[in-house]
């Protein structure tokens, strides 16, 4: 049985390498085949919290460990060797096609689009390279508003500075260049409502300039990539505001140290800096947030309460735990809305300017 992968040093950052590594693996299934034997590929577990490892000093770092050792096996498919014929095309002609281009190429060898978003990781963690080298792009679902002008990689310049519209996330932050602004902080918005009320607020130029960012809930990789792009190069605090839930904290987690399915990539996806501004389960006691305004917590809410309090990550944050722990203790969640119980502009008028004046996060 022949065993295909790319070389362990095929570290691959350039267009020819990645070429290389496709090839490798296509002649790898040839000699399998001409020894009639059937093509196995092997692939490192890229869905697995034991890749991630958070460093306690400083403990604002986050690497990605380089023993990654569970490993499991693919039977050879149609499928991925339709996606690596794709790949080594766009790479090659320095084109890019997104995961649903590649799907709607052939929808009935791949079945779904989910099929093709899990191939596609899979090329990515095997090769050791982010997506984006790939030249794969995913339709972008975040908004982004505020202080910020930039320019796309064809040229074309956005400015998200306007109270009433925002800006799709681009589809390739890698290709953003000539970033302006003079913000003093980015806010992570977990839903596209709270962003909109923010919007409409104009909350980015009534305390200080700042840029908001929203990926709708569970944030795609392109609102990931984009909060890490501003980090990088802007080199100011990153805030996340977020429901006072299970869900919420969860979402702010994959912002600061990444998701299970795409941990073989966190180091280039997290930011982790991002401090918790609120919602926080000690501001419902803090603020008297009306008992009417608050949810019990469910069993389901319970459970995921207490995974994450399992998290490796999270020993290094005890504020972040004490909060949570606290959540346990009242059994009570709430949403970001339930703070018009106190005042219909509150959250705007007063929680958050009085969050960053007198440094309320966590």
């Amino acid at each position: 049985m022949f065993l295909i992968y790319c070389h362990p040093h095929c570290i691959v950052t350039f267009s020819k390498e990645i070429l290389t590594c496709i090839e490798n693996i296509i002649l790898g299934i040839v000699t399998s085949l001409s020894k009639d034997e059937a093509p196995i590929l092997a692939l490192p577990n890229r869905s697995s919290w034991a890749n991630i490892r958070c460093d306690i000093t400083p403990k604002t770092v986050l690497n990605v460990s380089d023993n990654i050792n569970r490993f499991y096996l693919f039977l050879f498919q149609a499928q991925i060797v339709k996606i690596l014929s794709v790949i080594y095309r766009l790479v090659q002609s320095n084109s890019y096609a997104t995961k649903r281009d590649i799907y709607y190429s052939n929808t009935q060898l791949f079945g779904s689009q989910s099929a093709v978003d899990s191939i596609v990781d899979d090329i990515s963690c095997m090769l050791k390279v982010p997506r984006r080298s790939l030249h794969v792009l995913a339709t972008s679902k975040g908004l982004i508003s505020g202080d910020l002008c930039y320019m796309e990689e064809d040229g074309t310049r956005i400015d998200c500075y306007s109270s009433s519209t925002a800006a799709a996330v681009s589809s390739n932050i890698a290709g953003i260049r000539n970033i302006v602004s003079s913000a003093k902080f980015v806010l992570i918005v977990e839903k596209d409502a709270t962003f909109q009320r923010l919007l409409d607020d104009d909350f980015c130029t009534k305390l200080s300039p700042c840029i908001m960012i929203t990926g709708k809930g569970v944030p795609d990789v392109n609102s990931r990539l984009m909060v890490r792009k501003l980090w990088d190069t802007l080199h100011i605090p990153v805030f996340a505001l977020v429901d006072a839930d299970p869900h919420g904290i969860e979402i702010m987690c994959i912002y600061k140290y990444g998701s299970v399915a795409m941990s073989f990539e966190a180091h280039s996806l997290t930011v982790p800096s991002v401090m918790w501004l609120g919602l926080l389960p000690s501001d419902l006691q803090r603020l008297r947030v009306p008992e009417d305004a608050l949810i019990p917590l469910t069993k389901r809410d319970e459970s995921k309460l207490s995974s994450l309090l399992k998290r490796p990550y999270l020993t290094s944050q005890p504020d972040w735990q004490r909060e949570m722990e606290l959540m346990q203790q009242t059994k009570v969640k709430a949403e970001i809305q339930s703070l018009a119980a106190i005042a219909p502009d509150f959250l705007t008028n007063t929680y958050l300017p009085n969050k960053l004046r007198y440094g309320g996060w966590v």
